[in-house]
């Protein structure tokens, strides 16, 4: 099988493909490179899913990119808004052109010997390879091709449509019709009053509640500066600010729980009125920040509940019936669509084999390197953003990253660089400390951390903005591997390295 050679590989070509690709043009300007992406179009996420309301659940100041202001008036933005800025940055800088879609990777190879990697992806049923020597995977971290669902008893007696929100039928028609939504999460928070504009009532069956915070999809202050500020100038005091507050709420969180979980339900009680079951149906049983909080842009949801549009039902479900569904209390509720908003299934680099000189690697008895590379897997970056705070904030970072090892192996005629695993005694802990059911699933797959830089995962934007984009490449942990000397080999080209 005949391969192409790149310098650079980039998997994926949603919001941090595209991303990589831009850092990686600006920052390594002579460096060839090809994004292989799975599906037939650009935008990752926000191409795939395509269920009502849609939206993002960060504000578009932080999970947009630095490079690229955010220009429309809703911080808090729609699915097709999104998809229409990654195609936008793609387009506008020619990264559109270096895309091959319908290209699955399925096995990734590295050979110390010839300091590459062999990618394979599967192309109209064939196999397509190609080398690089970078690699850069920007996949996501779930399935697409399935979401997850549990197996609930009975589920062949109804007689209605069941839906998972990851594939949403299109031109569904559930007007007038009677709707259950399972779950608590982010999807099933944007569905319920996306839902009621047509049907006749929509029901959320939670096992238990999730915390939930109400916020304006408009940033007044955000727009008041874009009208008198240059726009560039004006993105970047709205990027500061929401930065700030992310880091600032997630720290009060931790350090204050019960503080915190005062105020997030006092706010709930002013929206949904005295009398209403606040501890049955919106008070989680774990600390806020234990998981990601669900964000309600302009009250919708609390609006729907309040107009008798929607309403929520906590409780087990014992099976499906003809009807709808029974519950552990013997409550049946009846519907004529079921839609299973219970999650994602998560596996690493899009399902990618990954072998180094023959041996595969099981990333989950790993560790991870500045939350960007795996132990002992040379010249790989594997993007993962932040759980506390917009995905975008550090996919730039673990980019920028990326680039300026690049740069740095080229400079000093470096074959590889691979992050080692040198302490002896370590205190392990889950990638993600997250008790989300979708990160406890598979937490097998994810890397390991420990409590000692660096392997340690910070969520602190601050941190790791000192330490991928200023920090010192040589650490003694990160080993270079130099090329074999050759009588044509140059000196090294003096780069200085940026200075905070």
């Amino acid at each position: 099988m005949a391969s192409e050679h790149f310098d650079v590989l980039i998997v994926g070509a949603g919001l941090s493909g595209i991303g990589a690709a831009y850092h990686l043009q600006k920052n390594c300007p002579d460096k060839s490179y090809v994004i292989l992406e799975g599906r037939e179009a650009i935008g990752g996420t926000w191409d795939l899913f395509r269920y009502p309301g849609i939206r993002s659940d960060s504000d578009m100041y932080t999970l947009g990119y630095a490079f690229k202001p955010w220009t429309e008036q809703k911080a808090i933005a729609d699915g097709p808004s999104i998809r229409k800025y990654v195609n936008e940055t793609a387009r506008e800088n020619g990264i559109d052109q270096h895309i091959r879609f319908a290209h699955q990777v399925k096995r990734a190879s590295w050979s110390t010997q010839d300091g590459r990697w062999t990618i394979e992806a599967e192309h109209d049923g064939e196999r397509k390879s190609f080398t690089a020597k970078f690699v850069m995977m920007c996949a996501g971290y779930y399935r697409y091709d399935e979401g997850y669902t549990p197996n609930f008893e009975g589920v062949g007696d109804f007689k209605g449509q069941i839906i998972h929100p990851q594939h949403w039928p299109e031109n569904l028609d559930y007007a007038g019709k009677r709707v259950i939504v399972i779950g608590s999460g982010a999807t099933a928070v944007t569905l319920v009053p996306s839902l009621t504009d047509k049907a006749a009532h929509v029901t959320m069956l939670q096992r238990s509640p999730t915390y939930m915070v109400s916020q304006p999809a408009e940033d007044a202050a955000a727009n008041w500066l874009r009208r008198w500020l240059p726009e560039s100038v004006a993105y970047d005091i709205t990027r500061f600010r929401k930065v700030v507050f992310q880091q600032l709420f997630f720290r009060l969180a931790r350090a204050r729980p019960a503080k915190t979980k005062e105020r997030l339900l006092g706010l709930l009680r002013e929206q949904l009125g005295p009398d209403y079951d606040l501890d049955t149906h919106f008070t989680p049983r774990y600390n806020p920040w234990e998981e990601r909080l669900c964000l309600v842009p302009d009250n919708d949801m609390f609006l729907a509940i309040k107009q008798g549009k929607a309403s929520v039902v906590t409780d087990h479900i014992d099976r499906f019936t003809e009807k709808g569904i029974k519950l552990k209390s013997g409550q049946e509720l009846e519907a004529d669509i079921i839609v299973t908003a219970t999650g994602l299934n998560l596996q690493m680099m899009g399902g990618t084999e990954l072998v180094v000189d023959g041996e595969k690697v099981d990333t989950g008895k790993t560790y991870a390197y500045k939350g960007a590379m795996f132990s002992d897997v040379p010249n790989l970056v594997s993007v993962f953003g932040y759980t506390n705070a917009s995905w975008t904030l550090r996919a730039d970072l673990i980019s920028e990253y990326a680039c300026r090892l690049i740069n740095y192996l080229d400079d000093y005629n470096l074959d590889q660089a691979t992050p080692r695993m040198n302490l002896e005694h370590v205190e392990e802990k889950p990638f993600v400390d997250f008790s989300s059911g979708y990160f406890q699933r598979a937490k097998h797959l994810l890397p390991k951390q420990t409590t000692m830089a660096p392997w340690k995962q910070n969520q602190s934007y601050v941190h790791d903005m000192m330490d991928l984009r200023y920090g010192a490449l040589e650490d003694g942990v990160l080993e270079f591997k130099k090329k074999p000397v050759t009588v044509e080999a140059s000196a090294p080209r003096a780069r200085p390295e940026p200075v905070a």
